[in-house]
């Protein structure tokens, strides 16, 4: 059943974290923050909350009693299943299960749910597939050894799951990936056919929640739907950027979350080239949040990206500005500076700061050449011009016996020009 058609029951839901010792306080906090924010985007409704602070229990993530007490407010709230921060294995789901009485859950499989809601593409869904299968197949022997030892309530119905699951899994796995692959080549036909084409690529990356979605529809005048929601943007969005001249592309993609697991992030690596592939990253941040906050987000989101993006160049845009003094921005750069590179203010929702971040772009972008030439005033020579003002920027243009050009354009192009002055026939 999809998760925003859940019965009343199955919306209720308990979450729950555990925190070890030594952990920051205010980031455990905003850790918690988020997982209510997932559980709303997923259709759910916290009705009640748990935490403990301590080094995890092998059995019950949590202390016995604790899971005891959960158990109980379980019964109080009458909810229908508990969400977990922590990720749990197989022997603790079952074991939570057992004693709540209901479903059980992990932050992963609840961005996986999600995903699974979100996804509206065949590429979206068979990465959600792929996602679900590599989280589930660490866990297959434990489960089918579990299952054949008794049949637990409460956990998604594992009565069928068989000796050969593993295996089964193992295939589905390889027959998804080579699906994508398949899928990812085209990508790499259509880039470089965009390339050619005189476009650079620009991606929009950061946090869920940062106003990518906002920023996409300001800047190039679009409505990508944009909802206050996690993961609204599961499927990229590609729209031209008008830059004065220089034809770009920008794509909106997948925000980042803290702690993604490796697996997670593999399954969609073909949304995620969008981003790694690109000639130029906006890296898009809160500026209204604590900045320390930014400054973890901005770690992750360089971690993310540092060992793919090749040299890729990247400008910070701090989006909603509006919320902010002009004293407070300036306290706040003095803080995240030194992780905020090619920084740009902006406020998405108000449009401010739109023509200086087209700028900062325009500084970014692979370089173009200037160049000054003639051609023959003549059909074939108006056909050259014709395709000049398709690949590049035509500054100036004077009609005599021949037409000077003052022009700009990417390397190749220059090269082609210059080929066409050394082989005269070719123009006509």
């Amino acid at each position: 059943m999809p998760a925003d058609k859940k019965t009343e029951a199955e919306s209720r839901v308990i979450l729950v974290k555990r925190t070890n010792p030594r952990a920051d306080p205010e980031r455990s906090e905003y850790l918690f923050e988020e997982l209510k924010e997932l559980a709303r985007a997923a259709g759910y409704i916290p009705v009640g909350e748990l935490t403990q602070t301590r080094f995890p229990d092998s059995r019950y993530q949590l202390g016995k009693g604790k899971i005891e007490e959960l158990a109980e407010l379980v019964r109080q709230k009458r909810a229908g299943k508990v969400i977990f921060y922590n990720r749990l294995s197989t022997i603790q789901l079952f074991n939570i299960s057992e004693i709540c009485g209901c479903q059980v859950m992990d932050k992963f499989q609840l961005i996986l749910e999600i995903f699974a809601k979100r996804a509206t593409t065949r590429r979206s869904k068979l990465q959600v597939e792929l996602a679900r299968l590599k989280y589930e197949i660490p866990r297959a022997r434990a489960i089918v050894s579990l299952v054949k030892k008794e049949e637990r309530a409460g956990f998604m119905g594992l009565g069928d799951y068989e000796d050969a699951y593993e295996q089964d899994l193992k295939k589905r796995i390889a027959r998804i990936e080579d699906e994508l692959e398949s899928a990812g080549k085209d990508d790499e036909s259509l880039r470089a056919f965009r390339h050619r084409k005189g476009f650079s690529l620009v991606a929009l990356a950061g946090y869920t929640n940062a106003g990518k979605s906002t920023l996409f529809n300001a800047i190039v005048n679009e409505s990508v739907e944009a909802r206050n929601m996690l993961f609204t943007t599961l499927v990229p969005t590609t729209r031209a950027l008008d830059l004065g001249g220089r034809k770009a592309l920008l794509t909106d993609t997948v925000g980042f979350i803290e702690e993604l697991p490796h697996w997670l992030v593999d399954a969609f690596k073909s949304t995620l080239d969008e981003i790694f592939l690109s000639d130029l990253i906006l890296l898009v941040v809160d500026a209204g949040e604590k900045p320390e906050t930014i400054l973890q987000k901005l770690s992750t989101s360089h971690d993310t990206l540092w060992d793919r993006i090749q040299g890729v160049p990247i400008i910070t845009v701090l989006n909603k500005i509006d919320l902010l003094e002009e004293a407070q921005l300036e306290a706040l750069m003095e803080e995240i500076g030194y992780m905020a590179p090619n920084p740009v203010f902006v406020s998405a929702k108000k449009k401010i700061g739109m023509q200086e971040l087209k700028d900062e772009i325009i500084k970014h972008l692979p370089a173009w050449s200037f160049y000054s030439f003639s051609l023959p005033n003549s059909e074939k020579g108006m056909s050259v011009l014709s395709w000049l003002y398709d690949e590049g920027i035509v500054h100036r243009v004077e009609y005599g016996e021949r037409i000077s050009v003052d022009y700009e354009a990417r390397e190749d192009i220059i090269n082609r020009i210059k080929s066409l002055e050394l082989n005269p026939d070719e123009q006509g």
